[in-house]
């Protein structure tokens, strides 16, 4: 159910953001950069709990759509930060309109204490699975 769930989400984001040029595969990174901030590739991968070549593939992706930039890291010669560009921060309150509606919409005709609920229940999903396996 919640892998169904989880496409469902992702195509109606998509649906809402078509004109924009964003895609639910961009938000991982709309959401570690959103606030300005400039991570490494590896970083991204981290935040965003993708893998390396997903992350990669999305990151050329969103070059070639003018969404980020890449500048060499000062820390690391072997490195480079990547960051929003300006085009994707105007985007940004598209971005976020998009995921409220969407939210608003999946989370309709549950009361505020079942939605509460839901939410902290997913919450401690999400949590337990990111544990380190015990086997």
């Amino acid at each position: 159910m919640t892998n169904w769930a989880a496409r469902l989400f992702a195509r109606a984001i998509d649906r809402r953001l078509k004109l924009t040029g964003v895609s639910s595969g961009h938000l991982p990174v709309f959401f570690a950069l959103g606030d300005g901030a400039a991570l490494s590739q590896k970083a991204l991968t981290e935040a965003a709990a993708i893998e390396q070549p997903t992350m990669a593939a999305t990151l050329t992706r969103m070059e070639r759509d003018g969404l980020i930039a890449r500048r060499p890291d000062p820390q690391d010669g072997r490195s480079s930060l990547i960051s929003l560009t300006q085009q994707a921060m105007e985007k940004m309150p598209a971005v976020r309109a998009a995921i409220a509606a969407v939210n608003a919409e999946a989370l309709a005709g549950l009361s505020e204490a079942e939605a509460e609920a839901f939410l902290e229940g997913l919450a401690t999903v999400v949590a337990n699975l990111e544990m380190p396996a015990t086997l």
